[in-house]
């Protein structure tokens, strides 16, 4: 795929003119988007919040696995929060393999919280924006949280509002996409994969056949079924299916392509081959069973620094990363991890408080990314740790705020926030990036195919049954559920969307 930034092509104009829009004026990160050294917090004293009487928050948010030493955390994380804004917080981590459907029922049933973690992948973002479940947080953002607004560029704010509206802060991190896959270097090291000749999901096949043949009990290429998308922009498509240089901005559904199709063969035949593990289609995240199981996996965000993450986790087993696509920007991939305050909130004004009080006070938010120093970690310089996967303590710190703010682990260079700022604002911006689709005028219909999308596609693109077989037979009943009366919604949404941006 050609990089739209560089084109002088017609479209372009066009393109970057969408995203400028979109971006409130500025397609690019602003300057101030986080700091390595934020000021430090004011005490209750300081502001005056003495005067407020004491609440008692609950929080909830997703984590690998709920670690031993939560209450220990709990206990220090509300010495600072008493202090700073006379509140205590119930921390609540649930696993992501079941979040979603945890969080949907507490949401169902009415339960009293207040803070939330959700995304576009986990506690569905959109769909909790329309049914109501979060609060609009306009003023409460202006009045209680003026810093951590301040930090997270315009157009990332843009991404998450819905009708104008701003439901949840964004956990300012990357907001580019870059898909590839992780490959366990002793083994690309053992098997002489040249890593830069990879451009493709086919050029890796010869690498699993070795695999396969020669390391009895290793995985070639490990798939969990919920996270195996067809990846649009790896194939030329936006999220939108819009054609990458297509002026028309013509929507195509994806599934009916030839590309959706020969990735969903590729798949089976590899599954077939036994290089895909058999329990693909059922597998909601790669936990501890399969760690030094496995050869290949799929990786969503190639962001800087994120081979060290990964090996911390892995058991000090390095990885190398390699890209199957550009560097993107959507808007898909700016609320990939958010905090809402629920509409159930009976302290909306310091929940809010809470949020800028993490992404401000560098103690608190370190100590939610990473625990206690001396058991859950131990420094090697001012701004690295080393983190003790056995101390009883992990947590993924882009789930709490603002990652700027915090710690490099062991193996991520000095200059990795650098680095990720100029990725964000260097990442090709796709066409509808600010479009969101509103599904309002179809929702029976869009629920229905989103039924469908969870029951197929983990069988058909982890390759776990026969395309030849499935495909028909989904595509048929995508027909049935309404899938081309959703698609001419979004292709009429789409058409109003550019002809009012070629007014501005």
């Amino acid at each position: 795929m050609k990089r739209l930034r560089k084109k002088g092509l017609p479209a372009l104009g066009l393109v970057l003119f969408l995203a400028a829009c979109s971006g409130g004026g500025d397609p690019k990160p602003a300057a101030s988007g986080g700091s390595s050294e934020p000021a430090s917090s004011p005490s209750a004293s300081e502001s005056g919040q003495a005067a407020l009487p004491e609440v008692k928050l609950t929080w909830y948010y997703g984590v690998a696995q709920v670690p031993p030493d939560q209450q220990l955390i709990e206990d220090e994380v509300n010495k600072i929060v008493k202090s700073k804004i006379n509140a205590t917080v119930k921390l609540k981590p649930i696993d992501f393999g079941s979040y979603t459907t945890k969080l949907n029922t507490a949401s169902a049933a009415g339960e009293e919280y207040d803070l939330v973690w959700t995304a576009n992948w986990a506690f569905n973002y959109d769909e909790n924006v329309k049914k109501g479940a979060f609060l609009p947080l306009d003023q409460l953002l202006d009045q209680y949280a003026p810093e951590a607004k301040k930090a997270i560029p315009d157009f990332t704010w843009d991404a998450t509002r819905y009708k104008g509206e701003i439901y949840a802060v964004p956990n300012y991190q990357t907001v580019t996409s870059h898909y590839g896959v992780n490959v366990i270097k002793e083994y690309a090291d053992k098997y002489g994969l040249d890593v830069n000749a990879v451009k493709k999901f086919e050029d890796l096949e010869p690498f699993f056949e070795k695999i396969k043949q020669n390391e009895p009990g290793i995985i070639p290429f490990m798939l969990v079924g919920p996270l195996t998308k067809f990846q649009p922009i790896a194939y030329g498509y936006d999220d939108y299916g819009v054609k990458i240089g297509d002026a028309s901005y013509k929507s195509n559904a994806l599934e009916q392509s030839s590309e959706y199709k020969q990735f969903a063969e590729m798949m089976h035949r590899w599954f077939e081959k036994g290089y895909i593990n058999e329990d693909a289609s059922t597998v909601k995240q790669i936990d501890a069973s399969y760690n030094g199981k496995f050869a290949v996996s799929i990786e969503y965000a190639m962001k800087p620094g994120y081979e060290a993450e990964i090996e911390s986790k892995n058991g000090g087993r390095k990885i190398v990363g390699i890209p199957l696509a550009d560097v993107t920007t959507n808007r898909t991939s700016n609320i990939t991890t958010l905090t809402a305050i629920s509409r159930t909130s009976k302290n909306p004004e310091r929940a809010m408080m809470l949020i800028e009080l993490v992404n401000k006070d560098r103690e608190l938010y370190n100590l939610l990314s990473f625990g206690l120093e001396g058991k859950h970690y131990e420094k090697l310089d001012e701004n690295t740790v080393r983190v003790n996967p056995a101390g009883g303590y992990t947590a993924p710190n882009w789930v709490f705020g603002n990652v700027f703010n915090g710690y490099l682990i062991e193996g991520q260079a000095p200059d990795t926030w650098e680095v990720t700022r100029k990725l964000n604002e260097s990442a090709v911006v796709q066409p509808t990036f600010g479009f969101n689709f509103d599904d309002t005028a179809v929702k029976a219909e869009a629920a229905n195919i989103a039924a469908l999308k969870a029951e197929y596609e983990p069988l058909l693109l982890t390759g776990t049954v026969d395309p030849a077989e499935y495909l028909p037979d989904y595509l048929n009943k995508l027909k049935k559920a309404g899938s081309d009366k959703v698609q001419a919604e979004l292709q009429k949404q789409l058409d109003a969307w550019v002809a009012e941006k070629k007014q501005q």
